[in-house]
């Protein structure tokens, strides 16, 4: 009987949902008022975007606009310009499922895709990011590969150590080593379900639905807040220069996580003493955060594979510094999942600078935020 409640729970907002889209899509397809119809877009629950008879994006949601779609642009996608070529021809609504280019690296997303002809020959088009969905089987399993062989390192440290531990009660001295190696191996393990659990909540979030006008001075700020007791530890200053009033669209708290990580990376790397530098600057719309040490580098034959998964350069020196693998993995897929990359620039014995890149909001997503 339950079942039989929740199933039909389901299937009524999933109705309702379906008949809002298409009430909005109605009343948008009426309209003969420009304004009207843009009021109108942001209504929608789901990505969308406004074409005038040239493919000239006239308006988008703030949902298609974190997907890198920008208004008062040309379409870029020419997938996307042949279905709304057919909506216009036919005069019927067009769908299809595309593989489209988007963001800063054109990386491919799969789209759900509608377009439905409008008022003065103007075609909307609603979009539904199945990415995530399409690459969640592959993720999981390999995900789930990698995390057994992982956890088997510190799991079985710990197991030698006890055991060793209850073997050594009439030895003080070494009661106090194992106790101590004991301490660091548990340490170690937390952090890595931490992490572990951190990117697999990325993984699943979905930053286009809750995407939100982010000044990047603030992050910048909250993640240095979150290493001061780090940098303190290691003595190492960080210094930032990081002009107020760049914007990007995005969820605050994976960009926050994403920039912690690579600060807390300068650092650990860093040599007593030395600074850490993180500066913002943008261009031709794109804002760039970047992060700088002096400390040991990367060499070359690392730099690739740095950002893969559980990859370590220098294994033993993760081991001392507790790290699990999955800080930099953590800030690619961050940066990917907000259409933007981070690039890596080092000399071994030089020092290290990430670049973490992202798209800027357009001027009028920043009007609309002052405005309210």
């Amino acid at each position: 009987m339950a079942l039989g409640g929740l199933v039909l729970g389901v299937f009524f907002t999933w109705f309702v949902t379906r008949a809002r889209v298409g009430d909005l899509q109605q009343q948008i397809t009426e309209l003969d008022n420009p304004n009207a119809v843009a009021d109108l877009l942001d209504a929608l629950p789901t990505p969308g975007l406004l074409l005038d008879g040239v493919n000239f994006i006239v308006g988008a949601t703030t949902s298609a606009q974190a997907l890198g779609f920008k208004p008062e642009t040309v379409l870029p996608q020419t997938e996307l310009i042949d279905l709304a070529i057919q909506a216009r021809q036919t005069g019927e609504p067009s769908s299809a499922e595309l593989h489209i280019k988007t963001g800063l690296q054109g990386e491919t997303s799969w789209v759900a895709a509608r377009a439905a002809l409008a008022s003065n020959n103007k075609i909307l088009i609603t979009l539904e990011d199945l990415t995530e969905s399409k690459r969640l089987d592959d993720t999981r399993r390999d995900f789930i590969a990698n995390i057994s062989h992982e956890l088997k390192t510190p799991i079985g440290a710990i197991s030698l150590l006890s055991e060793a531990l209850i073997g050594a009660d009439d030895d003080p001295a070494m009661v106090k080593k194992f106790s101590a190696d004991l301490h660091r191996e548990a340490i170690r393990l937390g952090a890595l379900v931490q992490d572990i659990i951190e990117l697999s909540r990325l993984q699943g979030a979905e930053v286009v639905s809750n995407a939100q006008l982010l000044d990047l001075s603030h992050l910048i700020a909250d993640a240095v807040d979150r290493n001061a007791f780090l940098a303190e530890q290691r003595k190492v200053k960080i210094k930032v220069d990081a002009p107020r009033g760049l914007h990007v669209l995005g969820d605050q708290e994976m960009l926050v996580t994403a920039l912690k990580n690579l600060i807390e990376n300068a650092l650990i790397y860093s040599d007593e003493g030395s600074q850490v530098g993180i500066g913002l600057r943008q261009k031709y719309g794109i804002a760039a955060i970047a992060v700088a040490d002096s400390g040991v580098g990367i060499a070359t034959e690392h730099q690739e594979r740095i950002f893969e998964r559980f990859y370590r350069a220098d294994p033993s020196r993760s081991r001392q510094t507790g790290g699990t693998g999955l800080g930099l993995s953590i800030v690619k897929h961050v940066a990917l999942k907000h259409r933007g990359d981070v690039q890596l620039f080092s000399q071994p014995g030089v020092g290290s600078t990430f670049t973490f890149r992202l798209p800027l909001a357009s001027e009028q997503s920043t009007k609309d935020r002052e405005a309210k």
